[in-house]
């Protein structure tokens, strides 16, 4: 196992990106592993999620421990997934774009988390990237201090923004847990006791707009109801706010299994299937006027629904 450069302790990468930076990925952990450190690989999962299991990992994994564990992520950008990874304490995920920016990220904020964009850089980029980061210790010389030293005072500051950051909002938090169960996203509070309206041609389905332009509403669907594949002239995003579904995109040929908390952004085009486990709520936006174009009946959907799971299970 190779050490931390800063630290001397063994060091650890624990990696993972979704479907639009896991080629990159594979491509730095197969150099990581050529330098003999030890990787632990979570692999591809939907948009953003995957991220979120990077930076628990590093999150609780003692600083004071034996091994030094530090992150690697990708997207389209590395943006997405560096925003998830950043919400668990002590995680200090930055997007790197180049080498300069990697020696930044480590000497100012002793940035754990490195993540790269699969959509605008090569893997050759992504390796000197990668060397930089893993090889800058914190509060070193670089292109911020102009190469040079940081003056005491500024690494004073440093060290105390180090310890200060995983505090932020955590007293914040505990006051809201203490404050009552019924404490929840702005999301629900917002769709909270008002009255959502029957979507007519689903069954099921009921769906409150909450603004317009770009528009936006809370969706809820039954326990056991089909979507039957449908497609839009507009994309969609949404996110699970309770419950638990499945959509396939016959487009793409893939499936998403969500829950609580899950994104998926389906395509303007994309013919896509939906089965709804248990009595489920989302958040769903999307721009320009509401349509729906239906690719096959209800009975049909229901059959297609239970022969994928029914194969699925095998």
């Amino acid at each position: 196992m190779a050490e931390d450069a800063s630290s001397k302790r063994p060091l650890k990468i624990v990696a993972g990106a979704d479907s639009f930076g896991c080629s990159l990925k594979d491509a730095l952990v197969s150099h990581l592993r050529s330098l003999n450190i030890d990787v632990e690989d979570l692999g591809t999962s939907s948009y953003y999620s995957i991220a979120a299991d990077v930076g628990r990992r590093v999150s609780s994994s003692s600083s004071d421990g034996a091994v030094e564990t530090r992150g690697l992520v990708a997207c389209g950008t590395g943006v997405g997934v560096a925003i998830f990874a950043n919400k668990f304490p002590g995680v200090f995920a930055a997007t790197c774009l180049n080498p300069s920016e990697a020696q930044n990220a480590r000497s100012i904020n002793n940035s754990n988390v490195l993540a790269v964009s699969g959509m605008s850089t090569a893997p050759d980029s992504a390796i000197e990237i990668l060397d930089t980061w893993l090889n800058t210790p914190f509060k070193s010389p670089c292109p911020a201090s102009d190469s040079k030293p940081w003056p005491p005072e500024i690494e004073t500051f440093l060290d105390n923004s180090i310890k200060e950051m995983p505090k932020i909002g955590a007293e914040e938090e505990k006051q809201a847990a203490l404050g009552s169960e019924e404490a929840s996203c702005h999301l629900c509070c917002l769709v909270k006791n008002r009255k959502l309206n029957p979507i007519d041609i689903i069954p099921g389905g009921s769906m409150k707009i909450l603004r317009e332009t770009p528009t936006s509403a809370i969706v809820r669907f039954k326990a056991g109801s089909v979507e039957p594949a449908h497609r839009h002239t507009f994309g969609h995003d949404l996110v699970v706010l309770e419950g638990k579904k499945s959509v396939w995109n016959l487009t793409k040929k893939a499936r998403y299994d969500l829950g609580v908390g899950d994104y998926l952004f389906t395509p303007a085009g994309d013919s896509h299937r939906v089965k709804y486990y248990e009595d489920t709520e989302f958040f769903i936006k999307w721009e320009g006027q509401w349509d729906m174009f239906f690719d096959e009946e209800l009975e049909a959907a229901h059959m297609a629904v239970e022969q994928e799971l029914e194969n699925g299970s095998k």
